[in-house]
C-alpha cells in the first residue's frame, strides 16, 4: 500500500456469522474497489442478513431497501409528494412554495446525504422489473443524481458499502453485472452447517445435532422436492424440537414438526411417503 492510499475497514465476520473465505475476499474487495456487492444463493443462505452483520462489525448504520414486483428506481432515490403539497394548499396555512419540504428520500437517497458512511442494503432486486437494474447504474456509478423538481443535485458526501441479493428470479442484465463484484454463497457442506449450528445452540447435545444433521441432507437429497429446506428453516426446526423435547430417538425413527422443514403439500405427502417406506431410516 502506497502512503496516500488509506487503509479500509475489512470485514471478518462476527461471533454470529460464520463466513468463509471466499465470501469475506468478496466483502473486502467490494469495500476496497467501492463497487457493489452482489451476492446470489439459494433462499435462506444468510445473503439478507450478511449485510446487517457487516454494518455491525464495521459499526455502521444499516439502509434497507426491500425491492418489490412493482418498485421502480426512481423510488430509491427521492420522491416528490404533490398530492400532500395539494392538500396543504387547499385545507392548511402551511407556505407551499418551498418544493424541498415535499420531497421524501428513498434508500439510495438518505445513504447519499449521510454524514457518515453507511452500509446499503438492496434486497432482492431480482424482484423487480427486468429495467430496474439498468436504471440504477448511473447513479451507483456516479454516486450523485438530480432532483427534478428543484433542479438540487444531490451527491454522496460518503460512497456507501452496497450489498447488493438476488435469488435469481431473473437474470441480471450484463452491463450490470459489470460494475460489481460477484459472489454466490454455495450451500454449507456438513461441518460448516454444524459450525452455524454451533453458534445458534451452544450447548446443543451432540447426539441431537448429528440426527438432525442426518434428516436434513437426507431431505435435501430428496430429488422429489420441489423447494429443499434452507439453513434458517433448519435452525427453526432445531429450535422448535429442543422447545418440544423431542428426543433423538423420535428423529431418527420419524420427523416430528415436518412442517418447520417443509413449505409444500405436495413435498409433505413425498416425504411422508418415503417415511412410511422406511427410506429415511437411520
Amino acid at each position: 500500500m502506497s502512503a496516500n492510499e488509506t487503509p479500509f475497514d475489512q470485514f471478518r465476520g462476527t461471533d454470529e456469522y460464520i463466513a468463509d473465505p471466499a465470501l469475506l475476499a468478496a466483502v473486502n474487495a467490494s469495500i476496497a474497489l467501492g463497487r457493489p456487492l452482489l451476492v446470489k444463493g439459494e433462499p435462506g443462505t444468510g445473503k439478507t442478513v450478511l449485510a446487517r452483520h457487516i454494518a455491525a462489525a464495521l459499526g455502521k448504520t444499516l439502509i434497507t431497501w426491500n425491492v418489490k414486483s412493482t418498485s421502480k428506481a426512481r423510488e430509491g432515490l427521492y420522491e416528490y409528494d404533490v398530492v400532500q403539497r395539494l392538500n396543504d394548499a387547499r385545507f392548511d396555512d402551511r407556505d407551499v412554495a418551498d418544493i424541498r419540504s415535499y420531497i421524501r428520500w428513498g434508500p439510495l437517497g438518505r445513504a447519499f446525504r449521510s454524514d457518515e458512511q453507511v452500509i446499503l442494503l438492496i434486497d432482492e432486486i431480482d424482484k423487480a422489473d427486468i429495467e430496474f437494474p439498468n436504471d440504477l447504474l448511473q447513479e451507483l456509478d456516479e454516486m450523485k443524481f438530480d432532483v427534478v423538481e428543484t433542479g438540487d443535485q444531490v451527491e454522496a458526501k460518503h460512497r456507501p458499502i452496497v450489498l447488493i441479493t438476488s435469488n435469481s428470479e431473473k437474470e441480471l442484465p450484463d452491463a450490470f453485472l459489470r460494475r460489481c463484484v460477484f459472489h454466490y454463497i454455495a450451500f454449507p457442506e456438513r461441518s460448516l452447517m454444524s459450525a452455524i449450528i454451533n453458534v445458534h445452540f451452544p450447548s446443543i447435545e451432540k447426539t441431537l445435532l448429528e440426527a438432525t444433521l442426518y434428516r436434513f441432507y437426507w431431505l435435501r437429497g430428496l430429488e422429489e422436492l420441489r423447494k429443499k429446506p434452507s439453513t434458517s428453516e433448519l435452525l427453526d426446526w432445531i429450535a422448535v424440537l429442543i422447545r418440544g423435547g423431542i428426543d433423538v430417538e423420535a428423529i431418527k425413527a420419524e420427523l416430528p414438526f415436518l412442517g418447520a422443514l417443509v413449505k409444500q403439500e405436495r413435498d409433505v405427502e413425498n416425504v411422508e411417503v418415503r417415511l412410511r417406506g422406511r427410506g429415511g431410516m437411520m
